[in-house]
């Protein structure tokens, strides 16, 4: 029993660590709703000739062949728009949005690093933003825009209004209506027909991204791609599910878009009809549109498109305040429950204090009271297990060839003496759904991103290094924090009760080390919570050793 509770405790110490990582992941998403449609292409069309393929319908027989736009004959200007969180810019090529940098988010945590860009796309591939209609090719419109300054009034909103005229007779018109304090902007797109024949096409807006983070970052194991709110569910899609070909989601859409593990690019359609959203190309760059219905314009005839677009942080009160069902792009999945509080007291607590690590550290105190009297319990009936091991190897050695006899023996000693023999593992089965919880949340809140604690602890969300004038080998610094981690788990081991099995004693001292190459690159916010956490655990062990019964929390 004493060695199956040590691989117990190993296995599930490696589902907490590692397992999570590929098995939990994408488990704990809403199932697709009935009205979601899944559809495959042959191949991956490029990107030029997505907004053709929008014509579900032929042209009517009256209908002559749209005319190629004509060659431009000026060069694409571009519209800077500078407001209190963000300063993008904006081209007539498209109307699409060549940059977009926050200002209250850098790229790192050095100092004098810049804003952090949303935009990670070149010229080349393209920019997001951009929309089609019918034969009116995104890629290929020059739009002339009432001005190249964009000037806030008193009530802290301006507008931008860019024009263009197809050789079908096609008029496009895109008005930005921009809030310096908020990271939502509004667009309208109206389309007029001045031509003298119907015009049929479905309006699409197009979407292009790289991941937000680097390769190598700390949280590039986290999902990175298309996402949408659509159906009542969050559909998170892996780029393996359309390197084959495009993949379409259609339903009840209230957001779409790219989301990074901190940052989120999302266009909220606002017409009551249902819209499809579709993603082609690759994990390290992915294509997208958000289309709506065909629709014909008689001649004359036009008809008005509204979007939200969101390009921002991912912070849950700032989504939440918008609504849409933004929040929901932070996915906590199945331990949402315990996660959402478990945030609510890290800024709670750093709101008093100022510092993310205290936090940490008050979060990880107040939790380690709540299960106090259950680790409690679970201590004790590990330290009278110890106790028993005596009488326990004498009942093995003298029933030894009669295992049923043995078993009973045993089972005897336990009612005798009161013991439960899982009274050990059950706290920490118990406090598994917490620890999830706090992996999550210290994981994926950006309130942790680039935030310090002390001394060399610049960024709670990146691996601690110590750096000490020397790159070393695969961990670059020195991981105090790690190793001060692994040291106070060893320490642990040391003060719990002892077993008279040799092979157990073996295993359990060795699970510090390994806990230590585990954490190596784990966020020093995740790590801080751990060796604090053994730290409350290494004083419990020493108040059951002495004797002492602990005040109830």
């Amino acid at each position: 029993m004493d060695t199956y509770r040590a691989f117990l405790a190993i296995i599930i110490s490696f589902v907490i660590l590692i397992g999570y990582q590929y098995f939990f992941v994408g488990f704990d998403k809403p199932p697709v709703s009935t009205e979601t449609v899944v559809k495959k292409t042959e191949k991956t069309e490029p990107v030029k000739s997505v907004a053709s393929t929008a014509e579900i319908t032929k042209p009517q027989p009256e209908q002559k062949a749209a005319a190629q736009p004509a060659v431009p004959t000026r060069s694409a200007r571009k519209i800077t728009v500078d407001t209190a969180l963000y300063t993008a810019v904006l081209s007539e090529n498209g109307g699409a949005i060549e940059s977009f940098i926050l200002k209250e988010h850098t790229e790192t945590s050095k100092a004098h690093s810049p804003g952090k860009q949303l935009v990670m796309t070149t010229p080349d591939q393209g920019f997001p933003l951009k929309f089609s209609w019918g034969s009116a090719v995104a890629q290929d419109l020059l739009f002339d825009s009432d001005g190249q300054e964009v000037t806030f009034g008193e009530n802290g909103k301006a507008v931008l209004t860019m024009k263009a005229l197809t050789e079908s007779g096609l008029e496009i018109e895109r008005t930005f209506t921009f809030d310096t304090k908020k990271y939502l902007i509004d667009l309208a797109v109206k389309v007029t027909n001045t031509s003298a024949q119907p015009l049929q096409g479905i309006a699409q807006l197009h979407q292009i991204n790289s991941p937000f983070e680097g390769a190598k970052s700390s949280v590039s194991m986290l999902f990175s791609g298309p996402a949408a709110f659509i159906s009542g569910a969050l559909q998170e899609v892996k780029s393996k599910e359309f390197a084959e070909g495009a993949k379409t989601l259609q339903g009840k859409m209230d957001w779409a878009g790219y989301e990074g593990n901190y940052f989120l690019c999302a266009i909220l359609p606002l017409e009551d009809a249902g819209a499809t959203f579709t993603m082609q190309g690759t994990e390290a760059l992915t294509t997208m549109q958000v289309a709506g219905n065909l629709d014909t314009l008689k001649p004359g005839a036009a008809k008005k498109y509204s979007y939200h677009i969101f390009y921002g942080p991912k912070k849950l009160t700032l989504l939440k305040e918008i609504g849409f069902n933004l929040d929901k792009a932070i996915n906590f999945g199945w331990f949402d429950v315990v996660a959402k509080p478990t945030l609510w007291l890290l800024n709670f607590f750093h709101d008093f204090f100022g510092n993310y690590g205290i936090a940490i550290i008050l979060v990880t105190v107040l939790f380690k009271a709540v299960f106090w009297p259950i680790t409690q319990k679970g201590m004790k009936s590990m330290k009278n297990m110890q106790k028993l091991q005596p009488k326990m190897v004498k009942i093995k050695e003298k029933y030894k060839n009669d295992p049923a006899k043995m078993n009973q023996e045993v089972m005897g000693l336990y009612k005798t003496y009161k013991v439960n023999p899982l009274g050990g593992c059950l706290p920490m089965v118990l406090q598994i759904p917490v620890f999830f919880a706090l992996y999550k949340v210290l994981l994926q809140c950006i309130e942790l991103r680039h935030a310090p604690f002390m001394l060399w602890i610049t960024d709670l969300s990146a691996p601690d290094r110590l750096w000490i004038g020397l790159n070393l080998p695969y961990l670059g610094g020195i991981p105090v924090l790690t190793l001060l981690m692994g040291a106070s788990m060893f320490f642990q081991q040391k003060l719990s009760p002892t077993t008279a099995d040799p092979a157990q004693a073996k295993i359990m001292m060795f699970l510090p080390v390994i806990f230590t190459f585990m954490f190596l690159n784990f966020a020093s916010g995740l790590v801080l919570y751990w060796f604090v956490n053994n730290l409350l655990a290494i004083l419990q062990q020493y108040m059951i050793n002495r004797g002492n019964k602990p005040a109830a929390a």
